[in-house]
């Protein structure tokens, strides 16, 4: 590896991937990437595997932390390469109302994300924890925060207003939307073959849709956090906020239990009495289970009616793009939702979807169809890459 490679950092809730990234002629290229899964339970694994997605290592261990598990992969790192990262890119969910763009992690910074925990209570401790560690282990190296929340600062007060007191908008309570580093990379790789109205469904264990308008986020599904939008794996998505004051003042419930709630035991999982895996929900809807038959069916639901609600936004609809792990890789879920959406002139070719082909509509479908994957590691390269060229010149 050069002297020129990035380090991607992004963690999830039980989850740790990085990566090394080099420029091949103006491009991002990835050199090696390493996941850690099961984070929390018995049932951990770490791996790491090359560009061609050969396995370099692997072992089954159990971390307790994202912390520890990082600890481990910088161990590993070390052993098997002698190169230091030019630039370190962190993933951070949620910047508040004041850091909506990509940039260098300062101690002015790193205060405000200290400021912004209320607003990702899941997701900010852990990513703060990791920057802590990183910088420790590498001070000289610079740092950069890439932010969910960036892409969707497009978005006009149509969308980002929620209707409650001004008062309230200025503390920051307002639509931010996520995903954001996944809608960037469709928007990057279809650079040349964007419409001007295209929806882009991020479907995985968190799931969100936005409304593309020229490439710029006009809307989207999730608003203060993530738990927002669709019916998601173990998250509600949107309720009636009657149903909150009812958990508080009937249910007796505090605030944590009722967060764990809404986070850990709603979506799918509660849908279908425990399966949250779209994998074993199809196989199970299959089987003729009824609840997990119900999780699917309002999954693509919730999903076909926010399409046809952005439709009407953009004013008609040129493309829908499906990304995540569930979008790219369930042709149940797409034909689900596709089907029923022939009256806006959607219409799949089978034979491209079970095959999970880059175009998946048919000849005649007055909409495209397509499936794209998401790119967020290899878009934080591309920012801490454009930021780290910035910041010496």
């Amino acid at each position: 590896m050069s002297d020129k490679t990035i380090l991607v950092i992004n963690t999830g809730s039980s989850s740790l991937k990085f990566g090394f990234y080099e420029e091949d002629n103006g491009k991002e290229r990835l050199v090696v990437t390493g996941l850690a899964e099961g984070i929390g339970s018995r049932g951990g694994k770490l791996s790491v595997t090359d560009a061609g997605g050969h396995v370099l290592r692997a072992e089954q261990i159990s971390f307790a932390s994202q912390s520890e598990a990082l600890d481990r992969a910088f161990q590993w790192l070390k052993d098997t390469s002698s190169t230091t990262a030019c630039a370190i890119g962190h993933r951070v969910v949620h910047g508040g109302p004041r850091l909506r763009t990509h940039q260098l992690l300062t101690p002015a910074v790193r205060a405000e994300l200290e400021a912004c925990l209320h607003f990702a209570p899941l997701h900010l401790p852990v990513a703060l924890q990791l920057i802590d560690q990183t910088q420790k282990l590498y001070p000289q190296i610079p740092q950069f925060a890439c932010f969910d929340t960036a892409f969707h600062a497009t978005m006009p007060d149509l969308a980002v207003r929620l209707p409650l007191p001004t008062e309230l908008f200025q503390e920051g309570i307002q639509r931010y939307g996520f995903h954001g580093l996944s809608y960037e990379s469709i928007v990057h790789q279809l650079s040349g073959n964007l419409p001007s109205r295209t929806i882009v469904a991020h479907l995985g264990n968190g799931a969100s849709l936005t409304a593309l308008r020229d490439g710029r986020s006009i809307d989207t599904t999730m608003a203060l956090t993530p738990t927002g939008g669709i019916p998601m794996a173990t998250r509600s998505g949107d309720l009636d906020p009657g149903v909150l004051l009812y958990l508080l003042r009937v249910k007796q419930m505090d605030t944590d239990t009722v967060e764990k709630l809404l986070n850990h035991d709603s979506g799918l999982l509660a849908l279908s009495g425990g399966q949250s895996d779209m994998r074993d929900l199809e196989a199970a809807a299959g089987l003729g289970k009824a609840d997990a038959q119900l999780a699917l069916d309002m999954f693509c639901m919730s999903i076909r009616k926010t399409i046809g609600a952005y439709a009407a936004v953009l004013g008609g609809l040129d493309m829908l793009v499906f990304t995540g792990g569930i979008g790219e890789y369930s042709s149940t879920v797409r034909t689900n939702v596709c089907q029923a959406l022939s009256f806006l002139g959607i219409g799949l070719d089978q034979t491209a979807n079970k095959a999970h082909e880059n175009v998946i509509s048919a000849d005649d479908s007055k909409i495209a169809v397509r499936v794209v994957p998401s790119q967020e590691d290899l878009q934080i390269s591309r920012h801490c890459r454009a930021l780290t060229y910035t910041s010496r010149h």
